[in-house]
């Protein structure tokens, strides 16, 4: 039965502060506003950015909240106005919404959404815990059994897909796999090159191999992760450590001048230039996908653009998020789309601080609230 127009009570894991670990708290869940829909979470995935604003290090982060931004679950209830959504569909929140009105939606050229916020439309809290309310995050706040969206961030998906593993195309899959295919738009019989080889390298290097590159050269100082790279396309594999020169130069000795396309997906500024510098003069393209610590800038020498290089970033891989996560669904239920391979630990709820520490390991965790 559900509780449309009451107030849920249920357990969620909230950061009261920067820096401190999450408590497992029993908060209020208030009904859904106009255009809002309120979700039962059945798993979550965690991502670095949960940790990044969990560290304080987020000069945007706000405290208390409730973070998560990489969940699947199933409509409890809708508000006035709703009508794309009904109670027990099955959905995954999105961290960048698709109003389909505004000039970003309008344009092919962008993913963006003039009406990314963070919070809910009204701005304002559908959380409460000990009579203190609770900030949202990124529009979605999967770390909570029951959680409110708009619903231009939230995806209508295949109610045959299991949820503990499409939840992780709320973020990390799709964002690398997207910066090969939609923001480098990497050609067929390519040289490319991913710095990084957690899951965004890996769903990098699965987009390099999609669009058919010829060579794709995975690049990490742990070589414990160079036989999962291989498995998932990787044709090489360099360990900068094994090396006196600068990777950038061994990567351009490598590859007679350079990769035609090169991604970062660590979020280190020095990374990001040498993954410029290794691309090819006259056409070479470096995309961002790692996001860097607050305050931190990039810098090159303007010869490696001025000489035909191209530096990109991408955010969600250029996906229009409501248009493409449920095909992105579709392709991973038609095993077109590697997903299950990237879970390497699934937790219950009230063991979701163990998921961090596994995370910070190199591990993927999937947090089910059951």
């Amino acid at each position: 039965m559900f509780s449309m127009f009451q107030v849920i009570t249920c357990r969620a894991a909230v950061a009261w502060e920067a820096g401190k670990p999450l408590v497992i708290e029993e908060i209020e869940v208030a009904p859904p506003k106009t255009g809002e829909v309120r979700i039962k979470v059945v798993a979550t995935g965690i991502c670095h950015t949960d940790s990044y604003t969990l560290s304080g290090s987020d000069p945007e982060g706000v405290f208390p909240v409730v973070l998560g931004h990489e969940g699947a679950g199933i409509v409890e209830s809708v508000g006035e106005g709703v009508t794309k959504f009904h109670p027990g569909d099955t959905v995954i929140p999105l961290y960048i919404p698709q109003c389909g009105e505004c000039k970003f939606c309008k344009n092919p050229k962008t993913n963006l959404c003039q009406k990314i916020r963070g919070v809910l439309p009204d701005g304002t809290s559908r959380f409460s815990c000990k009579g203190k309310s609770l900030f949202h995050f990124m529009g979605c706040s999967t770390f909570s059994e029951y959680t409110v969206v708009a619903d231009i961030s939230l995806a209508k998906v295949d109610p045959r897909a299991p949820l503990d593993r499409v939840c992780l195309l709320g973020c990390g899959i799709s964002t690398g796999y997207g910066a090969a295919l939609n923001t480098a738009k990497v050609e067929s019989g390519s040289t490319c090159a991913v710095f990084g080889l957690g899951a965004l390298g890996l769903a990098a290097i699965m987009g390099c191999k999609a669009a058919g590159a010829a060579r794709i050269i995975g690049v990490d100082i742990n070589a414990d992760k160079f036989k999962v790279a291989k498995e998932f396309g990787a044709t090489d594999v360099v360990n900068p450590k094994d090396h006196s020169k600068p990777i950038e130069e061994v990567l351009v000795e490598m590859t007679d001048g350079g990769v035609d396309y090169s991604f970062e997906c660590v979020g280190n500024v020095g990374i990001m230039r040498a993954a410029l510098e290794a691309c090819h003069k006259g056409w070479g393209t470096s995309v961002i996908i790692g996001v860097a610590a607050a305050g931190q800038e990039i810098s090159t020498r303007p010869f490696q653009l001025v000489t035909g290089r191209t530096w990109k970033g991408t955010a969600f891989g250029g996906y229009k998020s409501v248009d493409s996560v449920p095909k992105l669904v579709g392709d991973y239920m038609n095993k077109k789309l590697k997903v299950d391979e990237f879970v390497t630990d699934t937790l219950p709820f009230e063991k979701i601080t163990e998921g961090f520490d596994l995370m910070h390991a190199g591990c993927t965790a999937c947090i089910t609230l059951g």
